[in-house]
């Protein structure tokens, strides 16, 4: 016959805990429900953190900008000095065959004497160092073999220059990459913030901006505040033509620039060559510390480690490429920490 026993009841204790540990759980879930939202970025958040890797960016691109110019100086000076070296080695060439067609003109009247044979078959600079050898030696021969040597040590000179270029080339490029790379790694972690944001908080960001920079633009009194100079002028002019250009880091115009390529290309308009980056420019002329004494076309100088640069454009305001993702524009000289003007 089959038990018709009631099943056993969970205990007192057992219960308690049970309903404890839900309780618990629903709890956690709760907050971690209530917390999810909380932790996605505010928009200004996110621009700050993005203005940061911006900033970051643009000193890593004049970074880049110093070892690619260095690369082209590099290149021009290798190829200059094996230009040398082969030009010295055709030179070498033919004080060699005139040597040897004067010995081969004393071998057929019987004359040549022990010491041209000797420099037929040895280096000249062993050759020359026999100094009980000189007097057996004519005016002109001993005019020719130290032409010789003195060749053969320029050359040597020439391609020791050249074979450390090179190294220092391999070493630039690398140097090239490795930077390249860290840019693109801080544009792409601000580009993975900006996509957090919704299209109506980008629209709202991209509002904001455009509104200083008309706010700025409406600011700017050139006639207020005078020229630095016709060139400063000239080059203010140049890059007030590109306003609306957009920023591209490592870009030098004519259709696209970062901040000192924008500041080099136009000068170059007005007939005046600056150095590519702004670091280098920044000691290029006469450095202004004071803002009331800035004049319109002088270069101004941003952030403790020089990575920044833009033209004054009068009643305290600027005209850079300012960053990713914006355009040549005007600016509050007011918006980045001024360190001092160039007046080239």
């Amino acid at each position: 016959m089959a038990s018709h026993r009631r099943p056993k009841q969970p205990s007192r204790a057992r219960v308690t805990v049970l309903t404890t540990a839900a309780a618990a759980a629903v709890a956690i879930s709760s907050q971690a429900a209530n917390a999810a939202p909380s932790e996605k970025p505010s928009k200004d958040e996110v621009k700050a953190k993005v203005d940061k890797l911006y900033e970051q960016a643009e000193h890593a691109t004049e970074e880049y900008n110093g070892a690619k110019e260095k690369q082209g100086k590099l290149q021009k000076e290798i190829s200059t000095i094996q230009d040398n070296v082969a030009r010295g080695q055709e030179e070498l060439n033919e004080l060699r065959d005139a040597m040897g067609l004067a010995a081969a003109a004393q071998y057929r009247t019987g004359s040549i004497d022990s010491s041209v044979q000797l420099f037929l078959s040895s280096d000249p600079d062993d050759y020359l160092d026999k100094a009980s050898t000189m007097d057996q030696l004519s005016a002109q021969q001993v005019d020719q073999l130290k032409k010789i040597q003195d060749k053969q040590r320029e050359l040597a000179q020439q391609r020791a220059e050249a074979a450390d270029k090179l190294k220092d080339l391999s070493s630039t490029r690398d140097q090239l990459g490795k930077k390249k790379k860290e840019v693109q790694a801080k544009l792409a972690e601000a580009q993975k913030l900006l996509n957090t944001l919704t299209a109506a908080e980008k629209a709202a960001m991209a509002a904001e901006e455009e509104r200083a920079s008309r706010s700025s633009a409406e600011r700017v009194d050139l006639g207020n505040t005078g020229a630095a100079s016709g060139r400063a002028m000239a080059a203010f002019q140049a890059a007030q033509s590109k306003i609306g250009s957009p920023y591209v880091y490592g870009a030098s115009g004519p259709s696209s620039f970062d901040c000192s390529g924008l500041t080099s290309w136009a000068f170059a308009q007005a007939g005046v060559s600056i150095p590519r980056t702004s670091q280098a420019q920044a000691s290029y002329g006469t450095r202004i510390y004071s803002q009331s004494e800035l004049k319109v076309g002088d270069l101004v100088i941003f952030y403790g480690d020089l990575h920044h640069v833009g033209f004054y454009a009068g009643n305290g305001q600027i005209l850079h490429a300012p960053r990713t993702g914006t355009v040549v524009r005007y600016e509050s000289i007011n918006n980045m920490p001024f360190q001092f003007g160039v007046r080239i």
